[in-house]
């Protein structure tokens, strides 16, 4: 299916490989994820964890407006000025610069700089998702920050997040929004039959929580593990049978046996006339295999 809506623009996808700032990349991941668990916090929870995200901005990534008593404030990293930015709503601006430096630093100057406007909050500094965490205060190992990467990796998000909240608006089912996930550090959205999954007794409390509905799920990600290059994704949980040989598009695409999801790699996408509509088709094809095999009420969720 094509979108008109992105048949004249003029697409430049920058080329990002992982080795090229694979320590920025850890580095950039721990300091995401002390302002994530900051917002996580303070909100209270959505389901799924929706409270926890970040989201994509015209300068870099924000938490959104996050309550504080009778007032509130949000966090938002300028990866065009390369700071982190604190604005209050009494009219408090502060900003620390994104700059190499470690992450127990980083905590420190954070924690400083919101203990300064009057906000008190305490985290659980221990990272999630990696292995062999460090707790923030004490991780002395990541301090790279090369700004010319972290612009390239904003401007893919930002183009990426077009696509998918192009993709998003074809569906009046319950979705989630366009967000940023610091513990995997990946963007996604997801998609909702209105079914609840079949439970699973052996999975931690985050996982029953994220799972606990039928989803399709779409994601890029600048990769990690097995997928040693930048990657978008597609899964449905739970997945269907069949949907492992399900065929897609476009032809670069492919069903990873050991992640269980389709992968399609980004240089592949970027290097098309229209890297959007090529991502808007994967989103596309890929979801209709799943929600076929798995019976969704398309009639009643997709948009006519």
């Amino acid at each position: 299916m094509t979108n008109n809506s992105f048949a004249d623009r003029q697409e430049c996808w920058p080329a990002l490989p992982l080795d090229s700032w694979k320590d920025t990349y850890a580095t950039l991941h721990m300091w995401t994820q002390i302002v994530g668990k900051i917002r996580m916090r303070l909100t209270p929870l959505i389901n799924h964890w929706w409270n926890v995200p970040l989201y994509v901005t015209a300068r870099g990534l924000t938490t959104s407006r996050i309550p504080y008593g009778n007032r509130a404030f949000e966090l938002s990293f300028d990866f065009i000025e390369h700071q982190l930015l604190l604005e209050v709503n009494d009219g408090t601006v502060k900003s620390l610069p994104l700059r190499p430096q470690t992450v127990a630093d980083f905590y420190t100057e954070c924690m400083s700089m919101l203990q300064s406007a009057g906000i008190e909050v305490s985290i659980w500094t221990t990272p999630v998702e990696i292995p062999n965490p460090i707790p923030f205060e004490k991780d002395r190992t990541h301090s790279s920050y090369d700004a010319d990467a972290v612009q390239k990796f904003w401007r893919i998000l930002l183009s990426v997040d077009s696509v998918f909240e192009q993709f998003r608006s074809r569906f009046v089912g319950k979705s989630s929004p366009v967000h940023f996930f610091w513990g995997s550090f990946d963007l996604a959205v997801t998609r909702f039959s209105g079914r609840k999954a079949p439970l699973k007794p052996e999975a931690d409390p985050i996982t029953r929580e994220a799972y606990s509905h039928e989803v399709s799920s779409v994601g890029f990600w600048p990769g990690s593990g097995p997928v040693t290059a930048p990657a978008f994704y597609c899964y449905m949980a739970p997945q269907p049978q069949g949907f492992a040989n399900a065929k897609v598009v476009p032809e670069a695409a492919h069903y990873d046996v050991g992640l269980g999801e389709f992968i399609l790699m980004y240089d592949s996408v970027r290097q098309e006339a229209s890297p959007s509509e090529r991502l808007l088709e994967f989103c596309q094809s890929t979801y209709e295999a799943g929600a076929q095999l798995a019976a969704w009420d398309r009639d009643a969720l997709d948009h006519a």
